[in-house]
């Protein structure tokens, strides 16, 4: 998957390469609690791979890092989604790219790009 539609199935990516297209910032105009919060890095659990990928997913597409423990998951472009998955099932609220040149935040909860 490239492209547009990586950028429909992956909303915060979506928005992200919208903004940055746009030349505007690549973050949200407001921001929330939740990316004041997190820090800005944190050391990725399983650098370079999906923590719960297995052969019958295929390949994923883009890695995220949650800011809170630093479990490592695939993009909704991925079919697992296992990144969105781990918000659903901890709560932890924001996540990071973990594509080298990409520092972008983003916030589950109030889906804000930070």
């Amino acid at each position: 998957m490239t492209g547009a539609v990586d950028e429909e199935r992956d909303r915060p990516l979506g928005l992200f390469r919208r903004l940055v297209r746009a030349g505007r910032p690549a973050v949200s105009p407001k921001q929330c609690e939740h990316l004041d919060e997190a820090p800005h890095r944190i050391e990725a659990r399983t650098p370079g791979r999906c923590e719960e990928h297995t052969d019958a997913d295929g390949w994923w597409v883009h890695l995220r890092v949650c800011l809170t423990c630093g479990h490592v998951g695939c993009c909704d472009s991925s079919r697992p989604r296992h990144a969105t998955a781990h918000f659903e099932q901890t709560g932890h609220p924001v996540m990071q790219s973990a594509e080298s040149g990409e520092s972008w935040r983003w916030c589950y909860v109030d889906e804000l790009l930070g």
